[in-house]
């Protein structure tokens, strides 16, 4: 979709995958059994198509979901942090208490583009204890180069687009 959200950007939709139940299945299981040898006990998912993905990825592993969202969206205590994005800047925030000290976290999101996203949200998980032990993403931009800009642990995408 090209000039969307703001104009330059070529925004990558999921929807046509989301409307195919076993293709979206089989994400789900590929991307679930590449995490699951990493031993996660959260996954975060980032809001808002990141969620579609990580809730059936965390159900396959027996994962706590941990929604990152966007400010205001939380009803108790949260924790936020600042970010970049291709396209402006963004906040995200979790809940004070969604993950305990020494948890093993993936974070999941669809598309990984300039890694601002999943930094904040390996920031937030982090900053209550969580130990971030791996990322991924059904799509990855790789000629935006943001896997360089994540935390070194293992980055996992089902297709990247050179």
């Amino acid at each position: 979709m090209p000039d969307f959200p703001t104009p330059g950007v070529v925004f990558k939709d999921i929807t046509p995958l989301l409307a195919d139940a076993r293709a979206f299945g089989a994400c789900v299981t590929d991307l679930a059994g590449a995490l699951r040898p990493h031993a996660p006990d959260v996954v975060v998912g980032i809001e808002a198509r990141g969620f579609l993905v990580a809730a059936p990825v965390a159900l396959a592993l027996g994962a706590a979901l941990v929604p990152a969202r966007k400010p205001g969206k939380l009803p108790g205590p949260s924790i936020d942090v600042a970010y970049a994005l291709e396209y402006g800047q963004g906040r995200l925030e979790v809940h004070a208490d969604a993950i305990r000290r020494g948890q093993r976290v993936a974070v999941v999101d669809d598309l990984l583009a300039t890694g601002g996203t999943g930094r904040a949200a390996a920031e937030l998980a982090r900053r209550l204890g969580g130990e971030v032990v791996a990322f991924g993403f059904l799509v990855e931009l790789g000629f935006l180069k943001g896997r360089g800009s994540l935390p070194a642990v293992p980055v996992i995408s089902l297709a990247t687009v050179a």
